[in-house]
């Protein structure tokens, strides 16, 4: 299952969604706008501190560039399945 992390007024997070549901990729949608703590707990699983960040299973696939690039060469809907 797909998880993002995401915030509201974050334009990648709006990008990642999107390219999500053209692709027809289920996620579950985290919104951490309110709970800043939770990008702390998040960070130690990911190594970064910002949004969208996207996670397969315990596998973090990164945030919105890195996902574009994935879709870009092919390896995204493999990574989602």
């Amino acid at each position: 299952m797909v998880k993002i992390y995401s915030k509201t007024y974050c334009p990648y997070c709006i990008k990642a969604k999107a390219l999500f549901d053209d692709l027809d990729i289920k996620y579950e949608e985290i919104d951490i706008t309110n709970t800043p703590e939770v990008i702390v707990e998040i960070s130690e699983k990911s190594g970064f501190r910002t949004v969208p960040q996207i996670f397969v299973g315990d596998k973090c696939l990164g945030g919105f560039d890195d996902i574009n690039k994935l879709n870009n060469e092919g390896k995204l809907l493999d990574l989602c399945k």
